[in-house]
């Protein structure tokens, strides 16, 4: 799988070309798409969900996804992810040349019919024959199960924390590398993040992923500390804080890249990316859909005085 050549404490995972432009109504041109994943690589991040396969009918948005890994991956620097729901989009990601397959598995069986008409346990056989598929014909790809609403959810309410630490053995079990914890609707607090990865962490190890965290209670970069605190050093961010979840009623705001990343270097934890082209990297994406609302405190206040990114400071 390719790595930067920057050094890195943490990796951040940019989702906002799948899971940002999934949630605006307007589809962003291919060209603009593909620009701006060229900005995001220029600014140095390692990993880049740059769509799902899934069906254009649900999401046209998505239509193009096939042509925007065929642009991602003549960057020889970065890990090309995409969200598939199902075998079939499996299939076209696989023989599309991804790097990384990302599947939603919902610990809220409401959320997981709404989302992909599946239960959770069907979502297990699903990652399942996609571990299956995947050794057959593509068998460097990885295979990553993002645990949805594993923090509660809009729809169905509290979801029993043992149910999400089974799902997330189970799918592993399944042939998943890694499991995730994504906070799909933003109801998770700093304690309950620490607690839940510390318990996935202890369960699976090296196969522990990612945490996904929402803003939409202005709580996400205080749950990337805590899961960091946890052990966490896979952090999955959008640029501008686009995104949500068109199926989880009032689901909002990713949390902002931006903001993340300078979190992390304010702190002395190096991200591998420069602060300032990340945030020239807005600048694509306002192109590529005029009008819409871009968020972060970062770029609007600026970065502080005398401020130097880890990354390039002397060690």
């Amino acid at each position: 799988m390719p790595m930067s050549a920057h050094r890195f404490d943490v990796l951040i995972s940019e989702v906002g070309p799948r899971d940002g432009l999934q949630s605006v109504a307007s589809a962003m041109p291919t060209a603009h798409k593909c620009a701006w994943i060229d900005a995001l690589a220029d600014a140095g991040l390692q990993e880049i969900e740059v769509g799902s396969f899934v069906s254009p009918k649900l999401l046209p948005q998505m239509a193009d996804t096939a042509e925007v890994v065929a642009h991602a991956l003549q960057h020889s620097g970065i890990t090309v992810m995409a969200l598939v729901p199902n075998l079939r989009g499996a299939e076209a990601a696989l023989r599309a040349g991804v790097h990384k397959v990302t599947l939603p598995v919902s610990a809220s069986a409401a959320h997981c019919m709404a989302n992909v008409r599946k239960t959770p346990l069907q979502m297990v056989e699903e990652v399942r024959a996609i571990a299956a598929l995947r050794d057959e014909i593509a068998p460097g790809t990885q295979i990553e199960a993002g645990i949805s609403t594993a923090f509660g959810c809009t729809l169905q309410g509290l979801v029993p924390e043992d149910e999400v630490i089974a799902l997330a053995l189970a799918c592993a079990a399944a042939g998943a590398d890694e499991c995730g914890l994504s906070d799909t609707t933003g109801m998770a607090n700093p304690a309950q993040v620490r607690r839940l990865f510390t318990r996935l962490r202890a369960e699976l190890g090296a196969h522990a992923g990612a945490a996904h965290m929402h803003n939409t209670r202005g709580l996400g970069l205080a749950n990337c500390l805590a899961a960091y605190e946890a052990g966490v050093r896979t952090f999955d961010a959008s640029l501008a804080g686009l995104g949500g979840c068109p199926y989880a009623p009032g689901a909002s705001g990713n949390v902002v890249t931006e903001d993340l990343v300078f979190m992390f270097e304010a702190m002395g934890i190096r991200t591998g990316v420069d602060i300032a082209r990340l945030i020239a990297a807005r600048a694509p994406l306002a192109a590529g859909l005029p009008g819409e609302p871009l968020h972060g405190m970062t770029p609007l206040a600026g970065l502080p005085k005398g401020f130097v990114p880890q990354d390039y400071a002397p060690r």
